[in-house]
Formats: structure tokens, C-alpha cells, sequence
């Protein structure tokens, strides 16, 4: 979910219950150096990863094309 660009840190919270630090912290002891660089520079500031910074219309936790039926 942290990988997802449109996953806010709100609904990681919710139900893993880690908070924003956690998760970087958790992301920077799984991913390599520049694989991190690159998600952090990705995600921060980013609009979808904040539920406040979000469209007051977007309820939802993912993008609903996130999860496909196969």
C-alpha cells in the first residue's frame, strides 16, 4: 500500500496501524538506497498520499482500478 501512489498514509493507518514515520521508516529497511530516494521523492508533497490534501470528493482508500478481478 505505501508502494501505491494513490494509497493515503491515512488508510495504512487504519488498518495496519502504522503512522506516516512508521512506514518510511518500515519502506527505508526494505527497499535499496535509490529505490527509496525514489519513493520518497514520489510521495512527498504528493496530493494522494494525504487525505486532507485530497479532493473533497475522493472517499476512497485506493483507486477502484487498483484491485482488478482477474
Amino acid at each position: 500500500m505505501a508502494w501505491e501512489d494513490r494509497t493515503p498514509f491515512e488508510a495504512i493507518e487504519e488498518q495496519f496501524g502504522l503512522q506516516e514515520k512508521q512506514v518510511v521508516k518500515f519502506m527505508r529497511s526494505q527497499l535499496k538506497p535509490g529505490s527509496f530516494r525514489l519513493w520518497r521523492e514520489r510521495v512527498s508533497g504528493r496530493n494522494t498520499k494525504h487525505r486532507k490534501l485530497r479532493p473533497a470528493g475522493v472517499l476512497r482508500g485506493y483507486c477502484p482500478t487498483q484491485y482488478k478481478q482477474r
